[in-house]
C-alpha cells in the first residue's frame, strides 16, 4: 500500500477544505475510492478500490473537487461543471436560477448562453412590457450566485456567453470594466468564422434579434473586434469562445449544439450535461532523466475507468441533468504538473521540444483514454446516444481542466501553465512570513554552485530569477515565469494540447503589463488560426481596481521618534457610542464602538446573544486588543485589514457576508468609523461583486502592477487557467 507523503502546503488545503470532520487523508482516499467502486461488478469491487485509493495516494492522479468533497457522503454531486439553457421566457429564467442555485449549493460550476434572450426594451406581447435584457439577466444570475456558499467549501463560479450578432454585445463587452459589476463571472464573446473573417476584411456585420430574425443594426465588425480588444486588455474580459471550432467536434450534433462552456472554458457542454474531471500530474512522469510513458499509459488506462465510474455513481439535484449526463456520459482525464515535468527533463517551455514532447504526451492519453471507452463499451455498453461508427462509452473522454487545489494536493505547478514565480512570500496564521521556493529551482542551484540565502531573498522580491547575474543563462531559460514567456509560447501550447483534446483546454495568456493592445489581438489571431476552442488573456496588473487602490491616499500614521512606543490615551469618565447587531456564524453578535469628545474610535466592545462560551471569551480579548490599539493611534484601516476577511461559518446579513465574529467587528468599524470612503471601497460585497471574498491589493515586489491579495491568507494572488488563484493556501475564485 502507497505511504501517502504529502506536503505540509497539501495538508493544510485538505485540512481547510475537504476532510470531513476528523477525517484524515488517508480515509479521504479511502471514502472516494470506495463510493467510485461501487459502479463496478461486486466480485471486482474491492480489487478497483485499491486501485483507486493508490492513484489518489500517489498523488500521479486526481479527480475534480466535488468528487473529493461529496464521494461517499450521500449528499451533493461529483460532477464540477454544468451549462443550464437559459430560453427566452420568464418561466425559462426563473427555472435556470432554481437549477443553477441547487447545483452552486453542491460546488458545481455553471456555465450559460445568452444568446437567445431579446435585447432590452424589447416588446413583450404577453404584458405590453419590455424585456429587461441578457445582460439584466446575467446581472441577476450573478447576484443568486453571489448569495449561495457551495457547500460550505467554496463560492460561485460562473461562465456567460453571448454570440457577436446579438443586439446587446457591445454593452455584454464592457460590462465588467467597472471591476465591480458580476465579480463571479467569466465572460466570454461566441465569435463565428463569418466574424473573424467579417473583421479581417473589413465588412459591415448585422446584429440580429434572436427570437425574429430582424436585424436591427449594422456596423463594422472591426468595431465590435476593437472593442473585445480593448476591454480585455483593460480588464482581462472578454475572453473569446470559438463556437463555430468547438461545433466542428461536437460528438452529438443531432442533439443539440455546443452554445456554452464551463466557467473556465475547457469543457464545452448540451443544455443541462455536466461533466466529470480528473488530472494525472505529469511530473511524477519523470523518471532518471526520462519521461515514462509506460506508466503514462497505465495511469491513463486506470483514470479513463474511474472517471467512467464516477458517470454511473454520480447523483444530481435536477432530473434535467440527470437524463442529459446519462445519455452521453461525457468524462475529462486532463493533467497537470506539466511545467515541473519539463523543468526536471531541462525542457525551457519556450522550445520546439517543449510542443514536441507536448503532441506526444497529450497524444498518448488522448488515445489511451478512446481506447478504454471502446473497450467499456464491449463491456458495459456504449452511451445511450451514440451514432459513432466504433460504439463507444463516452462521448468525450479528455481535457485540461484547472487544476487550482488539486495541483496544491499533489505539489504540482498547475494545469499547462507556466509556474507564475520561481519564490514568494508566504503569509502564515501567527503574522510571520515564510518564503516558499520552487523545489527545482532551488535543487538545481545546489546542484550548480550558485544557491545562496541571499540570492533566495532576491528572487522571493519578484518571483524571477533574470535579473540575477549568478544565475547561468540555461538556468534563466528553464525558469522563465508564466509572465515572461512570450504570449505565442503560451498560445502554440494551447493549441498543442487542444489537439489531443476531445473537449477544450483551460489556459490563461498570461502578459506582462507592458503589453500592448496589439499584443491581445495577436494572440486572439493566434489562437483562431491555431484551432483552439477559446482563449483568455491577462495582462498582469490588468484590473483598474487594483491601480486605484494601490494610489488612494490614507491618513498619515501618528509619527513617534525612533524606538518610542506609543502610549495608549487615557478613557473619560464619559463616551458616546454606537451598536450594531450583525448576524454570524455564531449568533447575533453586538459591535459597540465609542468616540472619544474628538470624535475619534477610542474603544470597542464585542458581545454575543450566548454569553459564558469560549467564542465570547476569545472575542473579549480580541476587542480589548482592537481597543487598545486604537486608543494607541493605530489607524482604523490598518485594524480594519487586519481582522476582515477571518472566515468561520459565513452566513449572510442583509445582503452582506459576514464570514465571522472579527469579520463583523471589521465591518461595523468601516460602516461607523470609516464612513463613506469604506462604503464606497469596502463595502461593495453584497450581491455579486467581490465573489464572496474581498481581496486587498499587494505590490507584487518589483515595481511593477499590484495584485490582489488573498483573502484567506493574505499572500499575493496570481490569474491562471481563467482564475485568480492563491500559490500559498490554493483558495480561486473559481473553486476546483
Amino acid at each position: 500500500m502507497t505511504t501517502l507523503n504529502l506536503t505540509e502546503n497539501a495538508l493544510t488545503v485538505l485540512q481547510a477544505r475537504y476532510l470531513l470532520g476528523d477525517e484524515t487523508p488517508e480515509r479521504l482516499f479511502r471514502r472516494v475510492a470506495r463510493a467510485v467502486a461501487e459502479a463496478e461488478p461486486p466480485e471486482e469491487r474491492a480489487a478497483w478500490e485499491e486501485t483507486f485509493y493508490e492513484m489518489m495516494a500517489s498523488t500521479k492522479f486526481m479527480p475534480n473537487s466535488p468528487t473529493l468533497f461529496n464521494a461517499g457522503t450521500g449528499k451533493g454531486t461529483l460532477s464540477a461543471c454544468f451549462v443550464i439553457p437559459v430560453e427566452d421566457t420568464m418561466e425559462s429564467i426563473m427555472q435556470a436560477a432554481t437549477t443553477s442555485a441547487m447545483i452552486q449549493k453542491y460546488g458545481g460550476g455553471i456555465g450559460y448562453a445568452f444568446s437567445k434572450l431579446r435585447p432590452v426594451g424589447s416588446a413583450i406581447s404577453s404584458t405590453q412590457g419590455r424585456a429587461c435584457g441578457a445582460v439584466a439577466v446575467l446581472k441577476m444570475m450573478s447576484s443568486l450566485s453571489d448569495m449561495i456558499t457551495q457547500g460550505g467549501k467554496r463560492h460561485g463560479a460562473n461562465m456567460g456567453i453571448l454570440h457577436v450578432s446579438h443586439p446587446e454585445i457591445l454593452d455584454f463587452i464592457h460590462m465588467k470594466d467597472d471591476d465591480v459589476t458580476a465579480q463571479n463571472f467569466n465572460i466570454s464573446i461566441a465569435v463565428t468564422d463569418a466574424f473573424m473573417e467579417a473583421v479581417e476584411n473589413d465588412r459591415e456585420w448585422q446584429l440580429i434579434e434572436p427570437s425574429s430574425g430582424d436585424v436591427v443594426e449594422t456596423l463594422p465588425a472591426r468595431r465590435i473586434w476593437d472593442e473585445i480588444v480593448q476591454s480585455a486588455w483593460k480588464t482581462g474580459d472578454p475572453g473569446l469562445y470559438f463556437i463555430d471550432e468547438s461545433n466542428r467536434t461536437n460528438p452529438t450534433p443531432h442533439l443539440g449544439n455546443l452554445d456554452s462552456t464551463n466557467p473556465c472554458g475547457e469543457v464545452p457542454l448540451l443544455a443541462h450535461e455536466a461533466c466529470n474531471l480528473a488530472s494525472i500530474d505529469l511530473g511524477k512522469f519523470v523518471v532518471d532523466g526520462h519521461f515514462d510513458f509506460a506508466g503514462l499509459e497505465e495511469m491513463t488506462r486506470k483514470g479513463a475507468r474511474f472517471l467512467d465510474d464516477v458517470v454511473t455513481v454520480n447523483k444530481f439535484p435536477a432530473i434535467e441533468v440527470q437524463e442529459a449526463v446519462a445519455a452521453t456520459r461525457k468524462t475529462g482525464l486532463g493533467v497537470m504538473g506539466w511545467h515541473d515535468a519539463i523543468i526536471q527533463l531541462g525542457i525551457p517551455y519556450e522550445s520546439v521540444e517543449a510542443l514536441e514532447l507536448a503532441d506526444r504526451v497529450m497524444g498518448t492519453i488522448n488515445r489511451v483514454a478512446r481506447e478504454v471507452s471502446l473497450e467499456l463499451a464491449k463491456e458495459r455498453g456504449p452511451y445511450p446516444a451514440c451514432r459513432e461508427d466504433l460504439p463507444i462509452r463516452n462521448a468525450t473522454r479528455t481535457c485540461i481542466a484547472p487544476t487550482g487545489t488539486i495541483s496544491a494536493i499533489a505539489a504540482a505547478s498547475s494545469g499547462i501553465e507556466p509556474i507564475f514565480a520561481l519564490a514568494f512570500v508566504k503569509n502564515v496564521l501567527d503574522g510571520k512570513q515564510l518564503r516558499e521556493v520552487n523545489r527545482d529551482f532551488e535543487r538545481i542551484a545546489r546542484e550548480r554552485g550558485f544557491y545562496s540565502e541571499e540570492m533566495m531573498d532576491e528572487v522571493a522580491k519578484t518571483g524571477s530569477c533574470q535579473h540575477l547575474e549568478q544565475v547561468p543563462e540555461d538556468v534563466k531559460a528553464l525558469f522563465k515565469v508564466a509572465n515572461e514567456i512570450k504570449a505565442d509560447a503560451h498560445v502554440k501550447m494551447q493549441a498543442v494540447f487542444q489537439k489531443h483534446t476531445d473537449l477544450a483546454v483551460s489556459k490563461t495568456i498570461n502578459m506582462a503589463n507592458s503589453a500592448t493592445a496589439t499584443e491581445v489581438e495577436n494572440a486572439y489571431w493566434m489562437s483562431y488560426r491555431g484551432k483552439c476552442k477559446g482563449i483568455t488573456i491577462y495582462r498582469d496588473g490588468s484590473k483598474s481596481a487594483q491601480v486605484l487602490e494601490v494610489g488612494q491616499s490614507r491618513e498619515e500614521a501618528p509619527k513617534t521618534a525612533e524606538g518610542v512606543l506609543p502610549v495608549p490615551r487615557g478613557r473619560p469618565l464619559q463616551m458616546r457610542g454606537i451598536t450594531e447587531r450583525i448576524r454570524t456564524g455564531h449568533g447575533n453578535t453586538y459591535v459597540t464602538v465609542n468616540f472619544d469628545e474628538e470624535n475619534r474610535p477610542f474603544e470597542v466592545f464585542t458581545t454575543l446573544g450566548k454569553a459564558g462560551s469560549c467564542d465570547s471569551a476569545s472575542l473579549e480579548a480580541i476587542s480589548r486588543l482592537v481597543s487598545l490599539a486604537l486608543r494607541s493611534g493605530i489607524r482604523t484601516d490598518q485594524i480594519v485589514e487586519q481582522l476582515q476577511g477571518i472566515t468561520c461559518h459565513p452566513v449572510w446579513d442583509q445582503g452582506v457576508q459576514v464570514r465571522s465574529a472579527p469579520d463583523a467587528m471589521a465591518l461595523a468599524l468601516k460602516r461607523n468609523v470609516m464612513g463613506e470612503a469604506a462604503t464606497e471601497m469596502d463595502l461593495k460585497e453584497s450581491y455579486g461583486e467581490q465573489l464572496g471574498l474581498a481581496m486587498r491589493s499587494v505590490g507584487n515586489g518589483n515595481g511593477g502592477a499590484s495584485r490582489p491579495a488573498c483573502p484567506e491568507c493574505g499572500t499575493e494572488t496570481v490569474f491562471q487557467e481563467g482564475c485568480q488563484v492563491c500559490q500559498a493556501c490554493a483558495w480561486n475564485q473559481c473553486g476546483g
